[in-house]
């Protein structure tokens, strides 16, 4: 109990809206970004973000959810952000060396 006898009141805020209220639109904005995403040909990135906001939207509307859907909102806008990788820039970084010719280059070398 608190001074005077009274208990905190158990609710939140009413500046804050109810967790059933915001869901579907940090659901909608997810898959906003996720088409933004699958427009600049970053498929596998999409992918991975519907899955995930797809499998927290269909289970329990918590604030715990509400908070997921805002993390993978920002993780998909900072992919939206990041230039994607050539194809040849992921092999030279998977095999540890620098990036030093591209593959234009080589071409102009051996032409």
């Amino acid at each position: 109990m608190s001074v005077g006898g009274h208990t905190p009141h158990p609710f939140s805020p009413l500046s804050e809206l109810p967790v059933a209220e915001v869901l579907p639109g940090l659901y909608r904005a997810v898959l906003d970004v996720v088409a933004d995403l699958e427009s600049r040909n970053r498929r596998a990135e999409a992918a991975a973000i519907r899955s995930e906001a797809t499998r927290v939207y269909s289970r329990a509307w918590t604030a715990d959810a509400a908070k997921r859907l805002r993390a993978l909102r920002t993780r998909a806008d900072r992919y939206v952000e990041t230039p994607a990788r050539t194809r040849y820039e992921a092999v030279i970084e998977t095999l540890g060396r620098p990036a030093d010719l591209r593959p234009a280059d080589l071409e102009r070398r051996t032409a």
